[in-house]
Order: structure tokens, then sequence, then C-alpha cells
């Protein structure tokens, strides 16, 4: 029998506190089969991850419940979903990232869309990440932006991200998602990740166009907690090792400083 999973938020607390840093490898049910999964996770047992996020922002497929039980099946990787709408809840996960889009003003994806899923997640027994969600502007229109009816915020306005954070922060939401979005042409900055950083105290994950190893160190070195990789690795699956050999270089360092 596989043990229980750790708490979520308590272990990415942890981990925060001692300043080690983790990956997690986004998967679109739209954009996977079984095939091609088995593959993604053979690659994972090779070249270990910390988390899997599974949705989307449509997930037009049926298939993300057998998906997810396919991972657990062949992997002790924490699953957790990365919902864009109350229908996609299903599968056997471990937790769910509960996102208020605290960069828009659509009232539907701050509170509506909770208010309709809550019953089923009481009754889940998935973990709840209570997660301020942020979509950035990476320099193209995104599905995310476009499906969620805002506009994401300026890229070169660090300080709005800050207080958006901030003020997420104060309203009880215990981790800050900085997210480009799907196929981003530009990884949020460097400058935008460090003011966050400054501005609040929950861990912060960040992804969109982190699609080489110098923009996922400098994520991490700007004050990410944890860094989001997806469509790269699907197009280009060796890049896994890659990510995967700058997080364990940047928590080795970590490693010697705290001796």
């Amino acid at each position: 029998m596989r043990p229980p999973t750790p708490l979520l938020y308590d272990a990415l607390r942890t981990r925060q506190q001692q300043g080690r840093k983790a990956l997690a490898v986004l998967l679109d049910p739209d954009n996977l089969n079984e095939t091609s999964l088995l593959r993604l996770l053979r690659l994972a047992q090779a070249h270990p991850v910390d988390y899997f996020f599974v949705g989307g922002s449509l997930v037009l497929s049926s298939h993300q419940a057998a998906l997810i039980a396919l991972i657990k099946e062949h992997s002790a990787v924490p699953v957790v979903l990365f919902p864009s709408h109350s229908l996609h809840l299903d599968g056997p996960a471990d937790g769910i990232l509960l996102l208020s889009l605290i960069s828009g003003r659509n009232p539907d994806f701050l509170i509506g869309q909770h208010v309709v899923a809550a019953p089923r997640l009481r009754a889940s027994g998935l973990q709840l990440l209570p997660t301020g969600y942020m979509l950035v502007d990476s320099g193209r229109p995104t599905t995310a932006s476009y499906v969620s009816g805002t506009m994401p915020l300026p890229h070169d306005k660090p300080g709005i991200a800050a207080c958006t954070a901030l003020a997420g922060e104060q309203l009880g939401l215990k981790l800050m998602y900085l997210d480009g979005g799907s196929g981003a042409q530009n990884p949020v900055s460097a400058a935008m990740i460090a003011a966050v950083r400054e501005a609040v105290a929950a861990p912060i994950i960040v992804g969109g166009g982190l699609n080489t190893g110098e923009k996922v160190y400098a994520a991490l070195a700007a004050g990410a907690d944890v860094v989001v990789v997806g469509n790269h690795i699907e197009a280009e699956p060796e890049f896994l090792a890659e990510v995967v050999g700058v997080v364990a270089s940047f928590n080795a360092v970590v490693a010697v400083s705290l001796v």
C-alpha cells in the first residue's frame, strides 16, 4: 500500500524555510494520451521532479481522471490539480491549487467558481492550497487571459504585482502563483519575482516561458520557491534533465551554505 502523501502545504513551507527549491511539471490532459504520459513518467523517474500539476485553461478532453490514475499507478510524485473551472475536479489527485485570480476583476474566477465547487471540494478529500493566481503579460495573448476575460499584469510593473500579492496574502491566501501562461513568449521577470518575494512571506510559484536553464535559474535566484515547466518538455523531453539539474545545483549550493 502506498504511504499517505505528506501534507503538501506543510512540506512546501518546510522547503521554503530551508531555502530548498522545487520543480513542478504541468501536464495538460488535452496534450497527453496514455502513451505520451507513460513516456513522460519514465523520463521523470530518471530525472525526478517534486510535483505534477494537472490541468489547463480549457481541458477539452474527458480523460483527466484516467490520466491522473495512471500517474498514481506509476509514480509516487504528488499530483496537484491546476483547475480553470469547477468542472475540473475529477481524478484521484492529492491536492488542488485553489486558484483565486487576483490579478483580474472577474468575480467568477475570484470567488464564483469556488462557491459552485465548495461542496464537492469538502467531500473530495483533496488537500486545499488557497492560491493567489496572477497572470502576467508574456508578450502574447494567452488562453488563460482569454478564458478568464481578464487583462494580465503589465510585465514591467513589479510594484503592481507586489501589492496584488500582498493584498492576497492579507486576505489569507497561502501561496502566490505568477504565471505568464501556456506558451508564454517571455517569462515573468526577475524584477517582478523579487518584488513579490519582498512583499510576501508566502511560497511563490512561477511558471510560463521557462524554456531554458538560464531562465529557470533566474526565477529561482529572484525568489521563486517552485518553478513550473510544461509545454517545452512536451516538445523537447530532454529539457527535463536540464531543468532538474538546474534546481538540484541551486539546492546543492543552499545545502553547502547551511553546513
